[in-house]
């Protein structure tokens, strides 16, 4: 996977998955993996680009808000929504936007 997701000329949809962990790992690493594989097999997923230091920042793409209500509620993808509540995030914040133009080394 590359680092910068490959994405359709404009407009798309992006979900901003901004986090502070806690301590505990209680399967984080697999469930987080796990996550990314199952958002990719989802209509409509256009790519993902994801960053962790002590603020953690997940980008994923989608072709519509249909879309992502639709990745939202995957059931597995619920279980870890609520795993993050109850163990993995001490706060996060999830933003959506349109993506209406792009810009990058070459223009």
């Amino acid at each position: 996977m590359n680092l910068i997701a490959a994405t359709p000329p404009p407009p798309y949809y992006a979900v901003i998955f901004t986090s502070l962990r806690t301590d505990k790992e209680n399967g984080y690493a697999a469930a987080s993996k796990r996550t990314v594989e199952l958002a990719i097999l989802q209509p409509g997923f256009l790519g993902v680009e994801s960053a962790r230091e002590d603020l953690g920042i997940t980008v994923s793409y989608w072709e519509s808000l249909e879309a992502i209500k639709n990745w939202k509620q995957q059931s597995e993808h619920l279980l870890a929504q609520q795993r993050g509540r109850d163990y993995w995030y001490s706060a996060y914040k999830t933003r959506i936007c349109k993506v209406n133009a792009t810009t990058d080394l070459n223009g």
